[in-house]
């Protein structure tokens, strides 16, 4: 398979400088402000954005080296397979994070929730739309973490994924 590259589009900055004591997912983040600047050449792009409450977005965890096929979540006590968590060492360090848009202005996006640490490289966005992304008839089983989401508003980050 041939090797797969991607560009920056922005940069997300919010108030965490150290990923150590950082909010582990945005549920844990609310209210935490942040702002996304946008590469101006990609500011046509944000045409009818601001009609949306919530994005996700799909990022760079540019502090991550390195990977471990098996690791210890923040809210475990147990190893678990990667691909079973959310754990920011990863083959392909790839993060998303639902957000909440306040404003655009020009190529900025104010957003709310943000659970990302200060400098992020952003390599896209979509508008969240929950229709699309569950159906509420559809029963949903989250693994080994349905014990433990309760856990999360209050978790914050550790150094076990920091080199």
């Amino acid at each position: 398979m041939n090797p797969v590259q991607y560009n920056p589009i922005g940069i997300i900055h919010s108030p965490f400088k150290d990923p150590h004591g950082m909010p582990i997912q945005p549920i844990g983040a609310r209210g935490v402000k942040g702002q996304i600047e946008l590469n101006e050449e990609y500011k046509s792009g944000l045409k009818d954005l601001d009609g949306f409450s919530h994005i996700i977005l799909i990022y760079h965890f540019h502090l991550s080296e390195g990977y471990s096929l098996e690791v210890k979540p923040f809210l475990d006590r147990v190893k678990r397979g990667i691909f079973a968590t959310r754990a920011p060492k990863r083959p392909n360090p790839i993060g998303i994070s639902v957000v909440g848009l306040e404003k655009i202005e020009g190529s900025n996006l104010y957003i709310t929730n943000v659970d990302v640490i200060d400098g992020t490289p952003l390599l896209d966005m979509k508008p969240y739309i929950p229709y699309f992304d569950k159906d509420k008839n559809e029963k949903v089983s989250i693994g080994w973490f349905e014990d433990k989401y309760q856990e999360v508003k209050g978790k914050k980050s550790d150094k076990r994924f920091v080199d």
